[in-house]
């Protein structure tokens, strides 16, 4: 691949057209909004406008709604030989391409699994898709070369690529992309008419579920108008499971001993069931789950004592698989809790006392 256009100026659009351009493609920038193509081209994405000669490959970085139209047009101007989406839905883009009647051979449906709770140009980054899967959904009439330049565009966007069904992915996504986003909006919803008082306790915890609460309505209002079936059965199956622990909890109040016992029994096997699902979520940069240990330890909240806690653990010789950080409320302090390998723990808590890091269980 030589040259690509981008059509969709976006987080997504403009961060695949940051990594292509690092990596010498020459990259030609389209969108509606001029605004948008002349932010991301000053950031180094590509030049805007339409070339004068199709190009390599044509990416079309719009919302879901607009996937169909947006390439019935550009396959109509010959703006390429080959053709992909970076949609995060599938199966309805592909059906609209075939109603409009579209050569399905020089096109393929993708999706990189990566993104920001933000969105627009100002948001892109050139290393947004590393190390990220980047599902490809090719059928049967999808022409060899452009499965190829699918291929080479997600490895020039150091991504891993993933081969699946259009309809597989979208029920794939409903599970653990798109019924989570709701979900966490959901429960950040509960805060919003919550006294102060209660608000004031929010810790880590509260803090995790409601991260990607923060994102942008109109992006998954777009998302969630594309895949609306399968989220629906994925939070059906949720809201039995949710009634079912209504039940049990409503149980454990019960002055009947059985009753009582009965809740206890329905609790314990949800969070079970939580620790099985969870232990199935893919590790460190997507290799098969580990155990690690987790080490607490106690940091004021001045400049530099992140650093010098990093410092002090590179000078062990043990390297931090994960970190979190987990503020005092009311205190200049906080936990920061390390995540290493069950192995280095000793070795690590043994320097980090050694130069005076009070640790906490």
């Amino acid at each position: 691949m030589r040259t690509a256009l981008v059509i969709g100026t976006g987080l997504m659009g403009t961060s695949a057209a940051l990594a292509l351009s690092a990596r010498g493609i020459g990259v030609h920038l389209a969108d509606r909004d001029d605004s948008a193509v002349r932010t991301a081209a000053s950031l180094g994405a590509g030049t805007a406008g339409v070339p004068g000669e199709p190009v390599d490959l044509v990416i079309v970085a719009v919302p879901p709604a607009h996937v169909a139209a947006a390439l019935a047009d550009a396959v109509a101007r010959g703006l390429g030989r080959g053709y992909l989406d970076v949609a995060s839905v599938k199966g309805g883009p592909r059906r609209d391409l075939e109603a409009l009647g579209c050569d399905l051979s020089r096109y393929i449906g993708t999706h990189p699994m990566a993104g920001r709770e933000r969105s627009g140009p100002l948001a892109a980054t050139a290393d947004l898709f590393e190390g990220r899967p980047w599902v490809l959904t090719p059928t049967p009439a999808t022409d060899t070369e452009v499965l190829n330049l699918a291929l080479e565009l997600v490895a020039l966007c150091r991504a891993v690529p993933v081969v699946m069904d259009a309809d597989a992915h979208d029920r794939a996504v409903a599970l653990v992309s798109h019924t989570p986003q709701l979900v966490s909006s959901m429960v950040a919803a509960r805060l919003e008419h919550a006294e102060e008082a209660a608000v004031r306790l929010c810790g880590q915890g509260i803090l995790d579920v409601t991260r990607i609460a923060g994102s942008e309505p109109g992006m998954w209002m777009d998302i969630l108008a594309a895949n609306p079936g399968p989220v629906a059965d994925v939070l059906a199956d949720l809201a039995a499971d949710l009634a079912e622990t209504v039940t049990a909890l409503r149980a454990l109040q019960s002055a009947d001993d059985d009753k009582r016992r009965g809740g206890a029994d329905g609790i314990e096997d949800l969070l079970r069931r939580g620790n099985i699902g969870r232990a199935k979520v893919p590790g460190k940069h997507g290799t098969a789950p580990k155990a690690y240990e987790v080490l607490a330890v106690l940091i004021g909240d001045q400049p530099g004592e992140l650093a010098r806690l990093f410092a002090d653990a590179g000078a062990a010789g043990v390297n931090i698989e994960d970190v979190r950080i987990e503020h005092s409320t009311g205190q200049q302090a906080g936990l920061v809790q390390l995540t290493v390998e069950p192995r280095t723990a000793p070795q690590l808590t043994a320097a980090l006392r050694e130069r005076g890091w009070a640790l906490r269980k």
